[in-house]
């Protein structure tokens, strides 16, 4: 029998779109800043100069499978939950199309879920309780929360912040110290989930000012972080500027214009660029090299979203 044919792909691809790969990525990005901002990103300096071995990348690792698993998770629960709802308005989904049975979505969400929590176990028992925390908070949002006006972007907010605060607990002293680096991602994603209930039947002006005013706070607070750390601002102001040039533009013709594909753009120009704003913040953190090595995941995650659906 052919290869491609016993793996029987059009199935296979259902399932990968229901965990959104370029959607993923940007969460390894969250878990490179925080393991940055935890001063461990010095480990790959040390390693260019043969100044350290590769095993001090090993909770990084584990944390990178962490993420995937959680973030996978939750997506895919969203589409589970969303199920009925889809049949009508996004009936090219794997669940409504028919492509993913709703059992077997759920299925594959507990699984992502239970490999995050075993992979963020093996780090410290710090990152399991970060892990589970996001875990619960994911099937709130997903189930609840996104429902909500205010509560709905807040929540999703507290997911990617609390995904950040995973990778800073490679060195769990340092999430006591690194907490408020939460706020950042809270602020950004509300900002993105704010708008994203638009996209479907179109937005209302305010809450794309509301949006915007939100990133602009958050483009202020990434570059006043020094004022809380040995934070080089110089060093993540290209990444700042980036982030501002490739954001605003879609967020404001979204707020002049709260169609549904002005939103969705918007929805996902900010989704991926979730990956510069850590860029911006690693570069803050750890220097040029490593808030280069953070943007390199942008162009992965944007090849994905060309082949999977991102929203």
């Amino acid at each position: 029998m052919n290869i491609v044919t016993s793996l029987n792909l059009p199935k296979w691809r259902g399932y990968l779109e229901l965990m959104r790969p370029a959607n993923i990525v940007t969460a390894w990005a969250d878990i490179l800043v925080g393991f940055a901002a935890s001063g461990c990103g010095v480990i790959f300096t040390q390693l260019i100069n043969g100044e350290a071995t590769a095993d001090g990348l090993i909770p990084l690792a584990w944390l990178l499978l962490a993420t995937t698993g959680l973030y996978g998770g939750g997506i895919v629960f969203n589409d589970v939950y969303d199920a009925e709802l889809d049949q009508q308005e996004r009936p090219s989904r794997p669940i409504p199309s028919g492509r993913v049975s709703r059992d077997n979505a759920a299925l594959l969400g507990m699984i992502l879920f239970a490999i995050a929590i075993f992979a963020a176990a093996q780090v410290c028992s710090l990152s399991v309780t970060i892990a589970i925390f996001i875990t619960f908070a994911a099937l709130l949002y997903d189930s609840l929360g996104k429902h909500h006006p205010f509560f709905g972007p807040l929540n999703m907010g507290v997911c990617r912040g609390g995904n950040l605060l995973l990778g800073v607990s490679a060195l769990p002293a340092m999430v006591g110290e690194r907490w408020y680096l939460a706020l950042i991602p809270v602020l950004y994603i509300a900002a993105i989930t704010a708008i994203s209930q638009g996209e479907v039947h179109g937005g209302k002006r305010i809450t794309g000012v509301i949006a915007l005013i939100l990133i602009a706070i958050v483009l202020t607070a990434v570059l006043s972080l020094g004022f809380f750390a040995e934070y080089t601002v110089i060093a993540a102001l290209p990444f700042a500027a980036l982030l501002a040039v490739r954001v605003l533009p879609n967020f404001i013709q979204a707020a002049r214009e709260p169609v549904p594909e002005k939103i969705r753009n918007a929805v996902k120009v900010g989704v991926l660029s979730l990956i510069i704003l850590d860029a911006t913040i690693a570069a803050g953190f750890t220097g040029l090299a490593y808030g280069l090595l953070v943007l390199i995941l942008l162009p992965i995650s944007m090849s994905f979203a060309k082949m999977f659906a991102v929203t």
